[in-house]
């Protein structure tokens, strides 16, 4: 079975202390038939500074999409980014979660035509985010419970992620209540089936942008494959100043109608009409 070549897609907004730890997390993956776009919302010049210093000496390519500051304009920087990625495989997760070494194995390993994939992630606190290094993640020692534990609290639900491996997190991706839903954080699918539903819908802000896209995959005929035991990044802890209310109702509003008509395709996504 040939594996994908991938091109993984890292969202980001003007916090380079977390997405330099990213960084070093997918210099030291065990698959590297990949390349990197970092989708930057309006990052001021430390991030393209930060950049700048990885590319010089790097495993992969990396490129850096970045479009001016005129607020939150994720989605719209996602769909640049979806239409420059070079590879047919898409992975998408955030410039806040640092990936476990065999993270873009993982995906490559379960991608399959017709089908998009589902991770999880282990949410540390500011404490542990702050205390984790380079060399922390380079020797994979911020994947290992004992030690995490040795450094701050660590859940039960984070525990068990972090545990188990093979036929143990294959049997707990079966039996686990949580739905296969799409998050920016963790998933995976074909490019060109992206494009046949027209990207983000890009009036969405922050509160469930990327669910409404795995909806409309799904009403487009995609079915779902839960990888939340066994693809896993840290993610990072940090505030959350663009929630707010009236984004969450419009989201909300938007969701409702995909579900209700059964809608595939958006108006404002990568084409505009």
């Amino acid at each position: 079975m040939t594996l994908p070549s991938i091109t993984v897609i890292i969202a980001t907004y003007n916090k380079i202390d977390w997405l330099e730890k990213v960084l070093y997390g997918y210099s030291v993956q065990t698959y590297k038939n990949f390349d990197i776009i970092i989708a930057d919302d309006g990052s001021t010049n430390e991030t393209k500074v930060l950049i700048d210093k990885f590319k010089a000496n790097y495993p992969v390519n990396i490129t850096h999409a970045w479009h001016e500051d005129k607020g939150y304009r994720r989605q719209k920087i996602l769909n640049e980014a979806i239409v420059m990625a070079k590879n047919d495989y898409i992975l998408f997760t955030d410039g806040d979660c640092i990936p476990r070494e065999d993270f873009v194995e993982t995906h490559a390993r379960f991608a399959e035509k017709g089908y998009f994939l589902s991770g999880g992630y282990c949410k540390l606190n500011m404490d542990l985010s702050e205390t984790i290094s380079k060399e922390d993640i380079t020797s994979q020692n911020c994947f290992n419970v004992k030690w995490l534990k040795s450094k701050g609290q660590l859940g039960r639900k984070n525990t068990l992620k972090l545990s188990v491996k093979d036929g143990l997190a294959s049997f707990l991706d079966v039996v686990t209540p949580t739905g296969a839903t799409f998050n920016n954080c963790n998933s995976s699918v074909w490019k060109q089936d992206l494009i046949a539903i027209n990207g983000y819908d890009e009036r969405m802000q922050y509160g469930g942008p990327d669910r409404e896209l795995g909806e409309r995959l799904v009403n487009f005929g995609m079915k779902t494959k839960q990888i939340r035991y066994k693809a896993i990044v840290l993610h990072l802890d940090h505030a959350r100043g663009y929630k707010t209310q009236e984004s969450l109702d419009r989201n909300l509003a938007i969701r409702a109608k995909v579900k209700k008509e059964n809608l595939k395709w958006t108006e404002f996504g990568i084409k505009k009409t």
